[in-house]
């Protein structure tokens, strides 16, 4: 779990790989000096990307998914890890438009950030959204 030397287990989704670089660059070798460094896992599919998840129901610090992914959308699957998994990780999810959060908000995500990924937002929505998790975590 985040907040100690341990890695920061983080899950990107997008069937773009354009996509899933830009994340991964945004976020950095560590997504802030409170945590480990990030162990960053890709998936190009919403199959492998839901095996995974079964697989490891605990230990995931964030999932940041591709609202626009096809043909399996970040938004559906939000919504099902929401549904899903218990105490399911925080949700990052990445829209086209800003009037596409209403969507997300139907999706349960935790936040949003808008394409194209501005690497400053996008890493201190991420770091937020695990410091919350840890906090509810404790308590």
């Amino acid at each position: 779990m985040a907040h100690d030397s341990s890695p920061v287990q983080i899950l990107i989704y997008s069937d773009d790989v354009a996509v899933r670089s830009a994340a991964r660059a945004a976020l950095g070798p560590q997504i802030g000096a409170d945590f480990g460094d990030n162990a960053i896992h890709e998936f190009a599919t919403g199959e492998a990307l839901h095996a995974y998840i079964d697989q490891n129901p605990t230990g995931i610090d964030l999932i940041i998914l591709d609202g626009e992914a096809v043909p399996e959308g970040g938004m559906g699957i939000a919504r099902q890890i929401k549904d899903e998994v218990f105490n399911s990780p925080p949700v990052l999810l990445l829209i086209a438009r800003a009037d596409d959060a209403w969507l997300a908000t139907w999706s349960r995500a935790d936040a949003t950030v808008q394409h194209p990924i501005d690497p400053f937002s996008f890493a201190t929505a991420a770091a937020n959204l695990i410091r919350a998790r840890v906090i509810s975590i404790a308590n």
